[in-house]
């Protein structure tokens, strides 16, 4: 079977450092934190009371109110960061081949807000069961690439990945295989979350995963620095639209970049924890490197999964010395996390699009909020810290690791 290029012809995010793509790559440019005081709800009593939440963000702005009610906010994002993608891909969706265009979408949790306020009505009432008629097609995952596909009349592969925090890599990568053995020409792909909720932070600190630094939320997220203490709960979505070569290039369109390859692993270690030596995350970039037909030495950027963690961080760095050796001192790496906050299944989305745009404008964002190196970390690798560095990026990686040992890993690399 002839297996074929892919490549990615449109992008659009929604984050907390911007609502268009140009925005949010203005914001990692100049190293802006979305960290604030939680507005969604009162967080007065939480450990953790500020949140990465979107700002100047209206749902009714982009979709009919009416719409709108229907969907959890993890679904509004998707539909707005697709339309922006869609867009900028210029596809003129008459023209395609419907049966050929499919989406695959990644959510970690899908609508926890709407299951949320549902349980808390109920809760809340006389026992009476009044449940919205909505609730159930609201909250699950899958209902982003269903909203999707509806609107566009996509009726190619359709469906959604649910991997923890790998979740939109997992998306990406099942989206590239679908064109690449000939069933789609055209997959949009990517993922959102809309995790910054009551029952949201409340389990993540009930975890002891999430930063409790509320008297300087902008600093919260600093991942390899010896004082970080968990990371900044952030939300949005990314959109990429992928496309065969062939196809992209018969219709004129503009290539940001290919999809080299993907990989895959399991830690099978722990619920939560990273395999202490990164074994996991060893095996997920060796593997996106056979995928790919590269060598170690031909990377050049890395956009780590950095999640600001204590455990997390350490084991990350240990397999990229593993897994590049001498060459990982010639590498730039960075997490985007720093700024934007963990995105749970929206951080392989819009982290992809990073790496995109680091190859488009040879830019490495930094890696925001370092004070003090870690002796456990090596100070060799450059992590990029504190300020975005020019550099040629001809192949970038991007790097997503889950709760459960899920990790995923996407490789794009400058069209030949």
């Amino acid at each position: 079977m002839e297996i074929k290029r892919v490549v990615v012809t449109g992008l659009g995010a929604l984050t907390p450092i911007g609502n268009t793509v140009k925005d949010y790559w203005n914001g990692l440019t100049n190293g802006e934190s979305g960290a604030a005081p939680i507005t969604y709800f009162d967080a007065s009593k939480f450990k953790t009371r500020f949140a990465c939440e979107l700002k100047n963000f209206n749902a009714n702005d982009f979709i009919d109110r009416k719409e709108a009610r229907k969907m959890d906010r993890f679904t509004q994002y998707a539909m707005v960061a697709t339309d922006e993608a869609i867009l900028d891909a210029n596809l003129d969706i008459e023209k395609l081949d419907k049966n050929r265009v499919g989406v695959i979408w990644g959510a970690g949790i899908g609508g926890l807000e709407t299951f949320q306020n549902e349980v808390l009505n109920f809760a809340n009432g006389d026992g009476t069961p009044r449940f919205n008629p909505f609730f159930i097609p609201k909250m699950i995952a899958d209902i982003a690439p269903g909203q999707i596909s509806i609107k566009y009349g996509f009726r190619g592969p359709n469906f959604a990945t649910v991997s923890a925090c790998a979740s939109s890599s997992n998306a990406i990568i099942d989206a590239l295989n679908y064109i690449r053995l000939g069933y789609a020409d055209v997959m949009v792909s990517g993922g959102s979350e809309a995790a910054v909720t009551i029952a949201g932070m409340g389990g993540f600190n009930a975890l002891q995963a999430l930063s409790t630094r509320n008297d300087d939320p902008t600093t919260a997220s600093r991942p390899f620095d010896k004082d970080r203490d968990g990371f900044v709960l952030g939300e949005g979505a990314g959109t990429l639209i992928l496309e065969e070569y062939e196809h992209a290039k018969a219709r004129g369109a503009k290539i940001y970049a290919e999809i080299g390859g993907g990989g895959l692993s399991a830690d099978a270690y722990h619920i939560t924890a990273p395999h202490p030596d990164g074994l996991g995350a060893y095996n997920v970039m060796a593997n996106c490197l056979k995928d790919a037909g590269l060598k170690p030495e031909d990377v050049d950027a890395i956009n780590m999964h950095g999640t600001s963690t204590p455990l997390g961080d350490i084991a990350e760095a240990k397999a990229i010395l593993e897994v590049f050796g001498e060459h990982a001192y010639k590498l730039n790496i960075n997490s985007t996390k720093s700024m934007t906050g963990h995105l749970l299944g929206a951080a392989g989305a819009v982290e992809a699009i990073a790496s995109i745009l680091a190859i488009k404008n040879g830019i490495v964002p930094p890696t925001i909020n370092h004070f003090t190196s870690d002796d456990q970390i090596d100070s060799k690798l450059n992590f990029t810290f504190n300020k975005a560095q020019k550099r040629t990026v001809n192949v970038a990686m991007s790097n997503t690791f889950g709760f459960g040992g899920h990790n995923a890993c996407v490789l794009f690399k400058k069209l030949e």
